[in-house]
């Protein structure tokens, strides 16, 4: 471990014990109550308490996202441990997220356990613009590479979001709140069960007059709006208590302006110009437990489509792009209980993935790939207060053939489970992206991008569970990563017909660092919360110009504090105080985007059992600052709102 890693990790940590005490962190297990036990789904693609959990994992459930009113997903994930984000502008602009310094293109992300990242964009990725916690329920992060059950691209990690789930009794709830350059949000859903059906339904609009794109510090005045349309569904049909068919959807539409490099001089500055986003996610499969419940199967149908369009607004409407992404995948998975406190989990996958993209009405191009997978993973208890998981898959692409990745960790809690100690190590692949391989720019002898991985840590729980507190480390070795190849005459080898250059397997990453957290509730109506991460991310491409330097828009440093407090009376108030370290915005880290801090107040009351009001002023302090290089951010904004529930 670097020298300069110690130093940095022990001075931050001494700030931390003067400053952020009494409030820092766990590992953001965020339930009413840290006494309460936790049930994850992500780490093992089945219902499992986190106690016998050796990854790292963050959860926010439905009652914290209520609490923090916060109107993008993209904002609660930046709150989490090693997590940072980067957005084009404000809502609605492309964002981008980053797991313990991994590319934003190298986590999977999910909604109901269905993959979401699109084939047309170059990395394959998923903006998480268009993503509104509106009905989302619940937030899973699992830290670290997981490709053994997720397959690819879960280099970083895997953020699963989960929409509202059937109820057994009739639920209605419903949002509206307006605010801050007249931006406006109406959210509903309705849950409940009918003889064999549970079902829950709902949809949100969401619109704003939004802020310049183009920073307004550096002389953008045109505000770049947005507005956003979805919908979510979750059907169960019990056909008999062993047989049931599971049908879920989601749907978003929207439209933000954006800002551009106009001719003449080609400098970014304002523009008119609208993105537009049409996302599509359906699933469908039936569910057989066999054995009085010990062996229960799933086969099921996910399918993905992405639409995306780029519509030069002064003047005549002229389409400057179009990009088409779509995922079908064919899945069977099955969970065998061998014996108490042991448990097998496998599955096969078939994914079909399609692109095509046209920029300024050219031809388009075209790609298709097909990625069959088979995994399978032993969860075992072999004594008190010992898990042990292990598991293997492999991937064989019809374009670069097999690559296998293993996975294994470890928890141990041992008497009560007040003191926990995990460990985890697990490889990770990224599949090239279709973009990568078959565009004007392809290198169709690409290969996958891979990483190793492994994280240790301890979670300490103390006063009955009130005080909880956690450390990790983290180290990540990433090789055969992609980048862009500027191509030069004579055009030979990779950049044979390659005259504006291509893509080859040349760089490699490293990423280490720590995560701190403590969570606490010394009386039942306080709850204080917050954590600490430091990442080194770092080029480690031999013969590279930017060996050793920073990879591009990684802060090695990020903390959040949140404190809540619920008055005698029914009034909850709580603050989130927010604060990112300085990053690079160029390989070389020459141009600097220097750090912020993010103040944030909310408060809510119970006018009736059912009906609650609230508002919240973020940025209270009106904090001027960038996450990308000359785009802007909102300044001080404040909010009011009314929720429903019956």
């Amino acid at each position: 471990m670097p020298t300069s890693f110690l130093k940095t990790t022990a001075s931050t940590l001494a700030f931390c014990a003067g400053v952020c005490a009494p409030a820092i962190a766990q590992d953001n297990l965020a339930t009413a109550d840290p006494r309460e036990p936790i049930v994850v789904v992500t780490a093992n693609r089945t219902a499992q308490p986190v106690e016998r959990v050796g990854q790292s994992i963050s959860v926010v459930d439905s009652e914290e996202i209520e609490r923090r009113q916060t109107q993008s997903v993209a904002d609660i994930l930046r709150t989490l441990p090693g997590v940072s984000i980067i957005r084009n502008g404000g809502v609605g602009a492309t964002t981008s997220v980053f797991i313990r310094g991994a590319e934003s293109d190298q986590t999977a992300a999910l909604i109901d356990g269905v993959k979401l990242n699109d084939p047309s964009t170059p990395g394959g990725g998923f903006n998480f613009g268009h993503l509104l916690t509106g009905n989302i329920e619940r937030i899973e992060v699992l830290r670290g590479p997981s490709s053994v059950l997720w397959g690819s691209q879960a280099i970083g990690g895997v953020i699963n979001m989960i929409t509202r789930q059937p109820t057994e009794e009739l639920a209605v709830n419903l949002r509206g709140e307006y605010g801050y350059r007249e931006t406006g949000q109406l959210v509903g859903n309705i849950s409940g069960k009918a003889g064999p059906l549970s079902a829950s339904a709902g949809a949100g609009y969401f619109r704003t007059d939004g802020i310049s794109s183009f920073s307004e510090a550096r002389g953008g005045t045109e505000r770049d709006g947005y507005e956003n349309y979805g919908a979510n569904g979750n059907f169960n049909l019990a056909l008999s208590d062993a047989i049931s068919i599971d049908a879920r959807g989601w749907y978003s539409e929207g439209r933000v302006n954006i800002d551009g490099f106009p001719a003449p001089a080609f400098a970014f500055a304002d523009v008119n110009e609208e993105s537009r986003t049409r996302e599509i996610v359906g699933y469908t499969g039936i569910n057989a437990a066999l054995f009085d419940g010990r062996f229960r199967n799933r086969l099921g149908y996910a399918y993905t489509d992405t639409r995306r369009r780029s519509i030069a607004l002064d003047g005549p409407a002229t389409e400057t792009f179009v990009g088409h992404g779509r995922n079908e995948r064919i899945e069977y998975q099955g969970i065998f209980d061998i014996a108490e406190g042991w448990q097998l989990t496998g599955g096969l996958e078939r994914e079909t993935s399609r692109f095509s993209s046209s920029s300024f009405g050219a031809a388009p191009s075209l790609g298709r790939a097909r990625i069959d997978s088979l995994y399978g993973q032993i969860v075992a208890t072999p004594a008190a207060g010992l898990t042990l998981t292990g598991g293997v898959r492999h991937d064989d692409h019809n374009r670069f053939g097999g690559a296998t990745t293993f996975g294994a960790s470890g928890v141990f809690a041992p008497g009560e489970g007040n003191t926990a100690f995990r460990a985890s190590y697990a490889e990770g692949f990224k599949a090239p992206s279709l973009f990568q391989l078959q565009s004007d720019f392809g290198n169709q002898q690409l290969q996958p991008e891979r990483s190793k991985g492994w994280d240790a840590g301890i979670t300490q729980s103390l006063v009955e569970g009130r005080l909880q507190a956690s450390a990790t480390y983290f180290r990540r070795n990433s090789s055969d990563l992609i980048i862009f190849v500027s191509c030069v005459a004579p055009l030979t080898s990779i950049c044979a017909n390659r005259p504006s250059g291509t893509y080859d397997n040349v760089a490699r990453a490293r990423a280490e660092g720590v995560e701190i957290g403590l969570t606490m509730q010394p009386v039942d109506a306080l709850r204080l919360q917050a954590n600490y991460t430091y990442t080194d991310a770092t080029n480690r491409s031999p013969g590279n110009a930017n060996f050793g330097r920073q990879l591009v828009r990684r802060p090695q440093h990020s903390m959040t504090a949140l404190i809540d407090y619920r008055w005698g009376f029914g009034l909850e108030t709580g603050v989130t105080l927010t604060h990112v370290g300085a990053n690079f915005d160029n390989a070389n880290n020459s141009r600097k985007v220097e750090g912020y801090v993010l103040a944030d107040l909310r408060a809510s009351f119970p006018l009736t059992e059912r009906i609650d009001i609230y508002g919240r002023v973020e940025n209270l302090f009106d904090e001027r600052y960038e996450t990308v290089f000359r785009y802007g951010s909102p300044g001080r904004a404040g909010y009011a709102g009314v929720r429903l529930r019956y």
